[in-house]
């Protein structure tokens, strides 16, 4: 990815928070595995679905 504008840029939702987050050059090798925006999602990933 050379040259892109951030406009441009891949983007994906969270399957933890639902928002949408972009492609981030440490995700560039990995960007289809790439599940959660933030380490916070990836961390609270098992609370997701479980209600009280």
């Amino acid at each position: 990815m050379k040259n892109v504008k951030k406009e441009n840029l891949p983007q994906k939702v969270c399957t933890v928070c639902g928002r949408p987050f972009v492609w981030r050059k440490k995700w560039e090798k990995v960007w289809e595995e790439v599940k959660y925006c933030s380490e916070r999602c990836r961390q609270n990933r098992a609370s997701v679905g479980k209600t009280i």
